[in-house]
């Protein structure tokens, strides 16, 4: 490893960063495929500190390999950090891996000092389990296996119309109702495991980019009252990569109040119909395998089929 050089990336590294997630694409195969707008995206994130919590491994102009690390922007009882990174499969086996992961974990301590230090760190890598060689990575640094998530798919050759309860409205995504997409979201998604509520910034910088779809995004009303969101997001370099225009359904939330009324339901019909409409091949989605109010079984219902498992590895610091 004595031949690279190591510094924090910065918003300049965007290219060389998506040219290594596409090399790592390569060999991995976990459908993930960026444009340098993609990775400048993260790179710009408001809650990654990069010269703080990053490190990049250079060989000359080539990104060998990278480590980042994204803190929530609010934390009661468990602070819980994204550690994110890679290797370049021509650099793998070198110890340049672990290197990184134990950096990421030395730099998450750091950032968890200066933002939330009266709560407890936990470390988290969300990553498919297909990779090679990454459980034993995360093993040898301590972290064990908290959660399952699944990737899932819907063809979009033929889809029903959509089915609004009776009462509701569907409104699709404009700057006036953007507020409401974001309020809706933060609200339903207390409940779910991990979510902290998005600021204003964060939606801005994870949202509503040049990925958001928003034709495919709608908010669900009864009367003036919001209460359901979706949002879709899809990838340019996923569709040159594989031919396949994805839908893929961001995020879904229904107010407590309003669950087991129909709402994930009507608001899915709603985005399949739309997203076959536009020229989309494929909706998709991720699910916590594990979520108590039941959102599997619905996305099974609607004909979704799970294609691939994420595993969330935690470290206790």
């Amino acid at each position: 490893m004595h031949d690279l050089a190591w510094r924090p990336l910065t918003p300049q590294d965007a290219q060389a960063s998506a040219d290594l997630l596409n090399a790592m694409e390569t060999v991995d195969g976990i459908g993930e495929n960026y444009t340098a707008e993609d990775t400048l995206q993260e790179l710009i994130d408001p809650y990654a500190d990069l010269e703080r919590a990053s490190l990049a491994a250079f060989d000359g102009d080539v990104m060998a390999g990278y480590v980042k690390i994204r803190f929530k922007p609010s934390a009661e009882e468990v602070h819980r950090v994204f550690l994110d990174g890679g290797v370049h499969p021509g650099y793998r086996r070198r110890g340049i891996g672990g290197a990184l992961v134990d950096a990421g974990v030395a730099a998450a301590k750091v950032v968890h000092e200066l933002h939330h230090p009266s709560a407890k760190l936990v470390v988290d890598v969300n990553r498919p389990e297909r990779i090679a060689g990454l459980a034993e990575l995360v093993r040898s640094r301590g972290f064990v296996p908290v959660r399952y998530f699944q990737r899932m798919e819907h063809s979009l050759g033929v889809v029903d119309g959509p089915v609004i309860p009776e009462g509701f409205r569907v409104e699709a995504w404009s700057e006036r109702n953007d507020e409401d997409f974001r309020k809706v979201r933060n609200e339903a998604y207390r409940d779910y495991w991990g979510a902290v509520p998005m600021p204003a910034d964060l939606w801005r910088n994870k949202i509503t980019n040049q990925t958001f779809r928003p034709e495919a995004s709608f908010l669900l009303r009864e009367a003036d009252r919001a209460a359901g969101m979706l949002v879709t997001m899809s990838w340019d370099a996923d569709t040159e990569a594989t031919g396949v225009r994805d839908a893929h359904f961001m995020a879904i939330g229904t107010l407590r109040e309003y669950r087991r009324r129909g709402v994930a339901s009507a608001l899915m019909g709603h985005a399949l119909h739309a997203a076959a409409e536009h020229g989309y091949d494929r909706a998709s989605l991720n699910v916590d395998s594990a979520d108590p109010s039941g959102a599997f079984g619905v996305f099974e219902k609607a004909g979704f089929i799970s294609s691939m498992r994420y595993v969330r590895w935690a470290l206790e610091v």
